[in-house]
Order: structure tokens, then sequence, then C-alpha cells
């Protein structure tokens, strides 16, 4: 059943960034954030000649839902990296940290 279930949330996670990848037209790392019901999605891509690093978080609306810090992830130069996690129920808000790296 959890495998399952894994499998799923993969699934609409590759779902989810296919609709809405569109890397950004500026020359810093750009990020769409989506949440669709419990699951939230963002889609990063860096356009510029370094290496850059996105790190997704996702507030829970209950308070007994804990909130998510995913792994910090370096974007080299014309990458685009697709991060997704959830909450139980409800998703407050999500954003995404970018560090910026070495020129």
């Amino acid at each position: 059943m959890a495998r399952t279930s894994a499998v799923l949330v993969l699934t609409a996670i590759a779902a989810l960034a296919a609709a809405y990848a569109c890397p950004s037209a500026h020359a810093d790392t750009g990020c769409s954030t989506h949440v669709q019901g419990s699951l939230g999605v963002a889609v990063c891509h860096n356009p510029d000649p370094r290496k850059d690093h996105v790190q997704l978080h996702i507030e829970c609306r209950r308070w007994w839902d804990p909130d998510v810090d995913g792994r910090l992830l370096e974007i080299g130069p014309a990458e685009t990296v697709t991060m997704g996690d959830r909450c139980w129920k409800e998703i407050q808000r999500i954003w995404v940290t970018i560090t910026q790296g070495e020129r």
C-alpha cells in the first residue's frame, strides 16, 4: 500500500512538472510553484553560466501537519530541476529559496 502511494505521488509530481515547466527568460535562476491539493511542486531553471542552489519549502495548513524543508539541490548552467513534496492535508504556503553561486 505504501509503495503504491509513493508511486502515485511521484506520478502526480511528474505530471504537474510537465504541465507547468516554463524556464525563466531572465539571467537569474527562476522558479515557478504550483499546488494541487496536498501536493506542491516547484520547477526551477538556471539560464546562467554559474551553478546555483535551490530548496523547496512547504508550510502545511494544519498545526499537526509537519512543514517540509526539502534538501538543497545544485542546479547547473542551463539545467532545469523539479522538486515536489506534500502535506498530509492542505498546503498553506509554498516557496523556493535560491542561493546564487560563484561566477
